[in-house]
């Protein structure tokens, strides 16, 4: 018994001398990056009062732990060079090789910024000619958390870029890099901390929300405990809203009769398609819920085979139509087109019945009102508008948007507080439902990181969303629009910029455009012209002023370079609309005289009002300046704002 109470004792001894040496944050790695012409923080954590020295180039530095075992040490300015060891030494040592010092950028946000150099245009070439080891990255693991984290939780490392590692980069970080390369000819690295899907008030952290008169009130409900239990406060809390709504308690084991037509569905609750839940009465919700709509057709139609269009379903469906299954799809960006074979359509009343699955984020049939109808022979029916609807589950475990802040605590918390030049930002998708909350939500983000790095108003950085086939106009409304005005709305705050990126792209129905390296172009131009005296033009052309002068609008722009211009060949400028005070809105003739704008249309004869690129696919817009730079998307007006009602919610028993 003795001995064995001898060799437990060294076991427990050895393994507590293992925990306690001296270890650094580990975002410190081999051929990572250093800050350049700043004090370089280094932290980690040693045995309690340990004295700890670090040797880096020329510095020698010298600290101790503190009681528990925390430690901190700030290296004197660097400039640009290495490679480097950096040693850090206690009763331990520990070293990273092949260290640089340069511009250290954080590449952050959902799917656009995650997006990789191999998934984007030309990427075999690219990938070819990638070996260039001033270049570095560095992919923080997605992860979250309820309680902010002093460390990543990370296998990952930093990547010497070249044809093998380069394809995993985040693409507009690469390109972003490479143009900053190219010029200054010295390191950049780039700390990749994205997640496709995720909202804005994941990365806000709470200290952030409780400074916020818009937000206070909504993080005094969440409580400051450990994910597990708050998971299971939120799912309780969701359970308390539907039963409300439906009116019931959610029965999962009774939602296999939701698809027969002779279901009574008369007191289930509506939702709006398409139009994904989240801005709805639903809210922000995850799991399994069925839509159900019914039609009448005559003794003729019912005898024909019809095609089903359901536009876009976020993220998995099983459909049904008078209880036969058509069709299912899981990709939540594809059209669903599902045929229905003759004799499954009745005389009389039919039932179409949706089972929609979501896993995080958006949810339902979303897209255009157009692309939701069923067409029997030649006759085409709307689908749009009103639908059932009823839960059948609830998704029990935590994801990325599941609560505010889980991917600051997680994910940026633990960078806290590494040395970089700034920030670059593509992110906004997610928001589209809550746009107008997003002018405050944006700001609020930037200020609350800028707080934390404590380190003045560092550079950041930001592409608005691209074209894309999301719905709305100016007269309906559009919400994707309304996030790329509050976007622009961000510029008031000192040192940001900000690329328009509607005219990147090919296929307006996809959410994802490949076209990354002319973002990094833009992003690098604003940084050279901002930060590296390199003057230039960065920015396409801004609205200034429009004058009313009969049936016509002149519109005068900032930012127009050497002059505006257009790649149109008879020189007529489109994406603009121009509407008098009924506020219906009409496509406005264009032409450039000097360097304005002339607009006018034949439907209205006394314009008081401007769009332009109000709408998702703004593909034709076709505004530039001579260097080639978009002109950003605005309107004159706060006539139809869709989503200012539309609220940021979450739900806590």
């Amino acid at each position: 018994m003795k001995k064995q109470y001898l060799f437990l004792l060294v076991i427990l001894i050895s393994s507590i001398s293992i925990n306690a040496q001296v270890s650094a944050a580990k975002i410190f790695a081999d051929n990572m990056v250093l800050q350049r012409n700043t004090p370089i923080p280094v932290w980690g954590t040693a045995k309690a009062n340990e004295k700890i020295e670090i040797r880096f180039n020329k510095q020698i530095k010298k600290a101790k732990a503190d009681k528990n075992g925390k430690w901190m040490i700030r290296l004197d300015n660097e400039i640009a060079g290495g490679p480097y060891n950096l040693t850090i030494k206690a009763s331990n040592i520990v070293q990273f090789k092949n260290v640089l010092v340069g511009e250290v950028w954080l590449c952050t946000g959902q799917s656009n910024m995650e997006w990789s150099v191999e998934q984007s245009n030309d990427a075999k070439k690219e990938m070819a000619s990638a070996n260039n080891p001033m270049i570095r990255h560095i992919k923080i693991d997605k992860d979250v958390n309820s309680i902010p984290q002093s460390n990543v939780n990370s296998k990952n490392s930093w990547q010497v870029c070249d044809s093998t590692t380069v394809g995993d980069f985040t693409a507009i970080g690469y390109f972003f890099a490479k143009n900053l390369y190219n010029e200054l000819k010295i390191p950049v690295g780039l700390i990749n901390a994205s997640w496709g899907g995720t909202n804005i008030e994941t990365w806000i952290s709470r200290d952030g929300f409780e400074s916020s008169d818009e937000f206070k009130e909504m993080i005094a409900g969440m409580p400051k405990v450990d994910l597990d239990s708050l998971s299971k406060l939120k799912v309780r809390g969701f359970e308390k809203k539907i039963e409300t709504l439906q009116g019931a308690k959610i029965n999962s084991a009774g939602a296999s009769a939701f698809k027969e037509t002779v279901f009574n569905d008369s007191k289930w609750p509506e939702l709006n398609m398409p139009q994904l839940w989240e801005p709805q009465i639903l809210g922000e919700f995850d799991g399994v819920v069925w839509l159900r709509k019914s039609i009448t057709l005559s003794a003729d139609d019912s005898k024909k085979e019809a095609l089903l269009d359901l536009a876009q379903i976020d993220d998995e469906d099983i459909t049904y139509v008078n209880g036969v299954k058509v069709g299912a799809m899981g990709k939540y960006d594809s059209k669903r087109k599902y045929a229905i074979p003759a004799g499954i359509l009745k005389d009389g009343t039919n039932v179409i019945a949706v089972r929609v699955t979501d896993t995080g984020g958006g949810g339902g049939i979303y897209g255009e009102a157009a692309d939701l109808n069923l067409t029997v022979g030649t006759k085409v029916i709307s689908l749009s508008g009103k639908w059932k609807f009823q839960v059948e589950s609830i998704k029990t475990a935590t994801n990325e948007n599941s609560l505010p802040s889980l991917c600051y605590n997680a994910m940026i918390n633990p960078l806290v507080p590494f040395a970089f030049k700034g920030v670059l930002w593509y992110q906004g998708e997610s928001n589209a439902g809550r746009a107008y909350q997003y002018r405050k939500a944006f700001p609020l983000m930037i200020n609350d990181w800028r707080q934390k790095w404590n380190k003045g108003d560092f550079p950041f950085y930001f592409a608005q969303l691209a074209t894309f086939f999301a719905g709305g106009n100016s007269n309906e409304g559009c919400s994707w629009a309304e996030l790329r005005e509050a976007q622009t709305m961000a510029l008031n705050l000192p040192n940001t910029g900000m690329v328009v990126t509607t005219d990147l792209v090919t296929i307006p129905s996809d959410i994802h455009p490949t076209n990354k390296q002319d973002v990094g172009k833009r992003l690098a131009a604003i940084a050279f012209n901002d930060l590296y005296n390199k003057k230039m033009v960065c920015s396409g052309p801004t609205f200034k002023s429009l004058e009313m002068k009969g049936n016509q609008i002149i519109v005068s722009f900032d930012n127009i370079g050497t002059g505006l211009s257009t790649p149109d060949k008879y020189g007529y400028i489109r994406g603009f609309e121009i509407a008098g005070k009924d506020q219906v809105f009409h496509y406005a003739k264009g032409f450039i005289k000097g360097n304005k704008l002339i607009l006018s249309s034949e439907e209205v004869p006394s314009p008081i009002a401007v769009h332009f690129s109000w709408i998702g696919d703004a593909t034709e817009s076709n505004l530039f300046n001579k260097e080639g730079f978009p002109a950003v998307p605005f309107r004159t007006d706060e006539w139809k704002t869709i989503t200012k009602e539309d609220k940021y919610k979450i739900f806590i028993n």
